[in-house]
C-alpha cells in the first residue's frame, strides 16, 4: 500500500493528495506531525530512496531555520540526523511518498510518476 506523509496545514501536500485523487492512486495518509517515522523507519525509507540524508530534512520549515541546522547540519554524524529526523515530523521534507518500491521527498508530478510507475 502506497503511503503519503503529510501535513494538513502544507499546500505542497494538499496538492500531491489532489494530485493522487485525481489520478485515481490508492493511498494511505499520515500525519507527519502526529505519527512521524520513527528512526528505524527514516533508515530503512534513506536506504530505500538512495537519495542523500539532507533531502529527508524540511530545509524550509521554521523548526529547521529556528533550530539553525543548516549550520549544524554539516557537522553532525549520520546517526545524530537520524535521531534528530526522528524526534519531531516538522523536521521531515514532505509529503513523503512511500510505495513498495521508491521514496520520494517532497512532490515533484514526474518523480511520483515513476515511482508509482504511470
Amino acid at each position: 500500500m502506497t503511503k503519503v506523509y503529510c501535513y494538513d496545514r502544507c499546500t505542497t501536500c494538499k496538492k500531491a493528495l489532489a494530485w493522487l485523487e485525481a489520478n485515481g492512486v490508492d493511498y494511505k495518509k499520515i500525519d507527519i506531525k502526529g505519527e512521524h517515522p520513527d528512526e528505524k523507519t527514516l533508515r530503512a525509507l534513506h536506504k530505500k530512496s538512495g537519495l542523500p540524508l539532507k533531502k529527508f530534512f524540511n530545509t524550509s520549515g521554521m523548526l529547521y531555520r529556528e533550530m539553525e541546522l543548516s549550520a549544524k547540519l554539516p557537522a553532525m554524524s549520520e546517526d545524530e540526523q537520524f535521531k534528530l529526523l526522528a524526534s519531531d515530523g516538522m523536521l521531515v521534507k514532505r509529503p513523503l511518498l512511500v510505495t513498495d518500491d521508491a521514496v520520494c521527498t517532497g512532490f515533484k508530478e514526474e518523480e511520483w510518476k515513476v515511482a508509482l510507475k504511470m
